[in-house]
């Protein structure tokens, strides 16, 4: 890293203000020495009394193959049948969360060319989701369910610190609640100890250039929407 403060404050945000949630990926393979690297510089996240409640299992080849196959099959024939341990988002989501989540569908199926009402579209662009997007790398966040709310404080600080880990490097990623619903099938394919919980997945790898050239950059709330500054 570069010895000059603002050329390392410029090449940090550079990594925060390019990320975002990729779909599209090369069909290239990412060297185990880089996952490694990833894992390594992430684990440094922040968490209270140096807990670290985090896991995550990084799958490539086979064994990535292997655990979309299951999931597959269990998307495609009993998706209903599957839910979540734990409650991502409130039914009744309040202002003014509900209206970011309607401009996200809107930008994202829009950025996509599917139309509101094509739910037959939609389906099959969320099916996507238990393929990694087609990435060559799929990561698995466990916790131990022992623990508390604050402690999916630090998970969530590490996950950050694995994506802006692999942006640093040229790959890109997704985050994805997606998986936490077929926690039955990972926890079987994986081996996963009562106590594990899965929180979510990620898709990891080379993104398609051409799809981040032309996708639809996410709004993001402004400074003043989301910060109060006291005593400046």
């Amino acid at each position: 890293m570069s010895s000059d403060p603002a050329e390392t404050v410029s090449s940090v945000d550079r990594v925060m203000r390019g990320r975002f949630a990729n779909r599209f990926y090369l069909d290239a393979p990412v060297a185990l020495e880089t996952v490694r690297e990833i894992v390594e510089v992430a684990r440094h996240a922040g968490t209270g009394a140096n807990v670290q409640p985090w896991h995550v299992h990084l799958l490539a080849g086979e064994a990535r193959a292997s655990l979309v196959a299951a999931l597959g099959a269990a998307h495609e024939t009993e998706a209903d049948a599957h839910r979540a341990e734990y409650t991502y988002l409130p039914n009744d989501l309040p202002e003014p969360y509900a209206a970011r989540r309607r401009e996200f569908g809107a930008v994202f199926y829009g950025g996509l060319g599917i139309a509101p009402d094509d739910h037959a579209a939609r389906a099959r662009n969320t099916a996507r989701n238990y393929r990694f997007f087609d990435a060559p790398v799929g990561l698995i966040f466990t916790i131990d369910r022992r623990l508390e709310k604050g402690s999916f404080l630090d998970l969530g600080m590490f996950i950050q610190n694995i994506m802006l880990a692999a942006g640093a490097r040229g790959l890109a990623t997704c985050a994805q609640e997606f998986f936490s619903r077929y926690h039955a099938v990972i926890r079987s394919a994986l081996s996963l100890a009562p106590e594990q919980m899965v929180v979510c997945g990620m898709s990891m790898g080379f993104g398609d250039p051409d799809w981040a050239a032309r996708r639809p950059h996410m709004p993001k709330a402004a400074v003043d929407e989301i910060a109060s500054f006291h005593g400046f």
